[in-house]
């Protein structure tokens, strides 16, 4: 599962995005990746692991919707059907 956000411009700065992807690792687990930053400009990737798929589902919609709080607005998802 994959979902791009991005934060209109502003005149001083590009635009800002939030990549979040969710994934199964080779062991049963799930892995939540989170890459920030300016579009054209290095990014920051963050990874978070769980044991459950519940349990990173949860962590993954909780991102979404904090990041949608803060003014982005989703403009690319992929995989299931988002809540």
């Amino acid at each position: 599962m994959r979902m791009l956000l991005q934060h209109p411009p502003t005149a001083a700065e590009s635009p800002r995005f939030v990549q979040l992807s969710l994934q199964q690792d080779l062991l049963g687990g799930w892995l939540l990746v989170r890459e920030t930053g300016h579009i054209g400009q290095r990014s920051t990737v963050k990874r978070e692991q769980f044991l459950k798929q519940d349990e990173a589902m949860a962590a993954f919609e909780r991102a979404r919707d904090a990041n949608v709080r803060r003014g982005f607005h989703i403009v690319f998802a992929q995989g299931e059907a988002t809540r």
